[in-house]
């Protein structure tokens, strides 16, 4: 079990059992995190569909393509959200993405850039990258300030990046490099 502590949160890996819980937050935030997030089908809000992406998810952590954490507030033990190191590449590249999502009740309070830096420095120092990426819509704010809080430098805009919503959305990049970690 991968396990990453920091100050007010804990990241662990998601495993199955922690299918019912991860379907509860996910369909708690449906509404919330829809406003960036591509529109799910009825079945992705499943405790049997999650079960699956966790298992999947899994699988591709022992070919060390893909980290998926669930995010526990420390105090509590309560799921609060989730984040991912995925789409590892491999030399030449040695690159990989971060995404993540807060509970709504939970934003504000540094979880996010708490949980954003952990997954970084597990990047770098476990997994043994060379660069880290995430892609935010220029329209929110706070993820902006979590990745720039984090360390992460803006590079660029990629146009109309993501179908979401029925709207292609322009994206911007931003990107850290292990020598600037």
């Amino acid at each position: 079990m991968i396990l990453l502590e920091g100050e007010h949160c804990c990241l662990r890996i998601l495993h199955e059992d922690d299918a019912t819980n991860f379907t509860k937050m996910l369909s708690a935030n449906k509404k919330y995190w829809s406003v960036f997030e591509p529109r799910q089908e009825a079945s992705f809000f499943t405790v049997a569909r999650q079960r699956e992406k966790i298992r999947e998810s899994l699988f591709q952590m022992r070919d060390r393509r893909e980290y998926n954490f669930g995010i526990f507030e420390l105090d509590t033990g309560e799921l609060i959200g989730h984040i991912s190191l995925y789409s590892i590449k491999r030399l030449p590249f040695s690159s990989g993405f971060v995404g993540y999502s807060i509970d709504e009740r939970k934003i504000g309070r540094g979880i996010g850039t708490e949980a954003v830096r952990l997954v970084t420095e597990f990047a770098f120092e476990q997994v043994a990258l060379h660069r880290v990426e995430a892609y935010v819509s220029p329209r929110n704010k706070g993820s902006i300030i979590v990745l720039e809080r984090s360390g992460y430098t803006q590079e660029g805009l990629l146009r109309k990046l993501l179908y979401i919503n029925g709207v292609w959305e322009d994206h911007y990049i931003y990107a850290m490099v292990e020598d600037d970690f």
